[in-house]
């Protein structure tokens, strides 16, 4: 159990499944949680078990509106892509010294619900899923291209001052790890920071880092006398530019951040100076528009259908909800929450010609899915994302490479018996003959 700020609560350990089967008892530990703590959300790890568990927590959602109905609780899948990484780290130790690594690493599960950038940087890149080929590029290129990437997500979006770890502070561009961990200290000593200019206060952090740092990190404070601006992506240095534009429309900020019609008209040419040009100004505008917007894409996650839980329980021709995986240059793997992520090759990915995988598909993608052909003795499945795939059940190379993980080599197939093709292959080369 964490708090909107990710702050451990309590713990407990469940064993709903395999082998003691303590579906009630489980059940009942859970309501217990989750009345005493007013629980509004529940992240499921999408590893082992997954849909077992979240089947029980719709039951215990569906058993506490029962008593309770006015209550409103949600449940998620989310992905555990390194949280046993992370619950292993040094890290992780430090944050949970007296905690059992199984419970660590289902409390980065709940906080990358919460935000999971914040949660995710505690992880090595090449340890969230990078790819069959990360072991194909120079070391030494790929970790600073990955920690390069990192920085740039977290300077795009933003740092809460006050709720973000070390970790994640450390990846603020003009902070390292000490200066991260001296502001969660003196956070920690007094109290949240009620503006920007109060960073200044801690320990090694100087006029030349503030002013690399201070834009990236927000204090979303509501004490009296608290400056908007400081929510904002707008530089403290940039605060005399604000006032200037609020005077000209004679208005205060509070009145303005978030009303793009009082902006209207403006030029920014009208408020550059020497120290601030005109694109400046321009994003200033458009902050002071929609302040504090995140540039991350809207939360979404797949509907896995009820009562399809193995592979056993998928059929030829069955349309699914999933979500991408992994992308390589074969094809696209999907879960869709059979435990064995699909694969969806590269000639099935559109109903045109696909030549990068990356044109079409990405990771973390929700897509919709037509089951192909499904392999229970080699635990494989063929998937197809074409529109006119609809009733019909050949497919042409998909079924040779239907799986989920291992290295290419495996997907190429074996030729077939019969060399005649079929599918979009075979109307391919009968135009070809005509």
């Amino acid at each position: 159990m964490v708090d909107a700020t990710g702050k451990l609560l309590a713990t407990d350990t469940i064993y709903p499944h395999q082998p003691r089967n303590d579906w009630q008892g489980s059940l009942a530990s859970l309501a217990k949680l989750v009345l005493q703590h007013g629980v509004e959300l529940i992240a499921i790890g999408n590893g082992t078990a997954s849909r077992e568990t979240d089947k029980l927590a719709a039951d215990l959602i569906k058993a506490i509106a029962s008593r309770e109905p006015e209550r409103n609780i949600l449940k998620i899948v989310v992905s555990e892509a390194g949280a046993s990484v992370y619950s292993a780290s040094e890290l992780a130790a430090k944050e949970f010294p007296s905690l059992d690594v199984s419970l660590r690493g289902a409390v980065s599960i709940a906080r990358r619900l919460q935000d999971p950038l914040a949660e995710l940087v505690k992880i090595d890149p090449k340890a969230i899923g990078v790819g069959q080929y990360q072991h194909d590029v120079n070391p030494y290129d790929l970790a600073r291209t990955l920690e390069a990437t990192v920085e740039d997500c977290v300077n795009a979006v933003g740092v809460d001052v006050n709720t973000a770890s070390s970790a994640l502070l450390a990846r603020v561009s003009g902070l390292n790890a000490t200066l991260a961990k001296n502001i969660v200290e003196y956070r920690d000593a007094h109290g949240p920071f009620p503006n920007r200019a109060k960073l200044r206060e801690v320990p090694r952090l100087g006029d030349k880092t503030f002013e690399q740092a201070a834009g990236f990190l927000r204090i979303a404070s509501e004490a009296p006398g608290a400056n908007p601006l400081d929510r904002s992506s707008v530089h403290p240095e940039a605060y005399p530019v604000v006032e200037r534009i609020l005077a000209r429309i004679g208005k205060g900020i509070r009145e303005v951040m978030g009303r793009g019609e009082m902006l209207k008209g403006l030029s920014a040419s009208d408020f550059t100076d020497g120290k601030f040009g005109a694109p400046t100004v321009r994003d200033i505008l458009a902050e002071l528009e929609k302040p504090g917007r995140d540039p991350r894409p809207e939360f979404k996650t797949a509907a896995f259908a009820e009562g399809i839980e193995s592979l056993a329980d998928l059929r030829p021709g069955m349309m699914l909800e999933g979500v991408v995986t992994n992308v390589a240059a074969f094809g696209a793997f999907v879960d869709i929450g059979v435990h064995q992520d699909g694969l969806v090759h590269v000639s099935a990915l559109a109903d045109r010609f696909v030549k990068d995988p990356h044109e079409v598909v990405k990771a973390g993608m929700v897509v919709k899915v037509r089951v192909l052909e499904v392999d229970i003795k080699r635990q494989r499945v063929a998937l197809s994302m074409r529109k006119n795939d609809e009733g019909r059940d050949a497919q042409p190379r998909a079924s040779s490479g239907a799986g989920g993980g291992g290295r290419r080599d495996d997907f190429r197939g074996k030729p077939r018996a019969d060399p005649q093709p079929t599918g979009a292959m075979a109307l391919a080369l009968a135009k070809l003959k005509r």
